[in-house]
């Protein structure tokens, strides 16, 4: 398929899952609106590695999407240098693991500030001009803990559960403008923040890493395999192909069945 003509806003998406998903829709040809926080030189280097990779349009914007004005922002700013946006993929996140008794208060605001508020702002920053233009795509990557919960990570399930619901509001009220509203809910992703942790963990365990890798997925998932960003990017292109136009509203899970358990 071809998205060629179409404006991509991919928040978090100077590495892992954001990236890769911008890769596929970069590869699909939509124009593509690079967000995220980092080394000013590396993330030149990821605009300027997108440029020479694939012959559409890229740029950067590290907004901050903690608030509405930033979020808002960020939109008008896609808008005037891209056009559009058509896909609204909300990706950025940040996590934090205590239990709720010891949570710190400041960690649950910033949580869910990034998680779901930031997700609501930017969703309601585009639909309007996605159903007045007759088409549009938001995918929200969500989570499996957007469906199931664990332990210690109180602000990250609620944030999750909440783009879940979100999303299912945004679908229906976009029905029938030609706008459809999916969630993404992967399990474990294979990222090169996991790799460090499985690393960590192989040291302090004093384990091959085969074995605390089969473990770590074992814990969750009846399949011992991580999802890699690049199937995440392929299930995005996806929802946003003519194939998907009736796929709305849905929680979709690419977790090796951990939610089936």
């Amino acid at each position: 398929m071809s998205l060629q003509g179409k404006t991509a806003l991919i928040t978090g998406s100077t590495s892992g899952i954001g990236l890769a998903i911008a890769h596929a829709l970069a590869a699909a040809g939509a124009d593509v609106m690079l967000n995220g926080l980092g080394d000013p030189a590396a993330l030149d280097a990821v605009v300027q590695a997108f440029a020479a990779q694939y012959p559409v349009r890229v740029r950067f914007d590290g907004a901050d999407l903690s608030t509405e004005p930033g979020v808002a922002g960020l939109v008008t700013r896609t808008r005037a240098a891209l056009g559009g946006p058509d896909i609204l993929v909300n990706n950025a996140g940040i996590q934090f693991t205590a239990p709720i008794g010891a949570f710190p208060a400041e960690r649950w605001d910033a949580i869910l500030a990034i998680n779901l508020s930031a997700t609501f702002h930017a969703m309601q920053a585009v639909m309007p001009a996605m159903a007045a233009a007759g088409w549009g795509r938001v995918i929200n990557i969500a989570s499996a803990h957007g469906l199931v919960a664990s332990a210690q990570k109180a602000a990250y399930v609620a944030a999750k559960h909440g783009v879940v619901g979100l999303t299912k509001v945004g679908a229906i009220e976009a029905a029938n403008a030609g706008v459809t509203v999916n969630a993404i809910c992967p399990g474990w992703v294979h990222t090169p923040l996991v790799e460090a942790q499985l690393e960590a963990r192989a040291t302090r365990e004093a384990k091959p890493i085969g074995v605390v890798t089969t473990e770590l997925l074992a814990e969750k998932q009846p399949m011992t395999q991580f999802t890699t960003p690049e199937a995440i990017g392929a299930m995005a292109v996806y929802l946003c192909s003519d194939a998907a136009r009736t796929v709305t509203g849905a929680a979709l899970s690419i977790d090796g069945g951990w939610t089936a358990v």
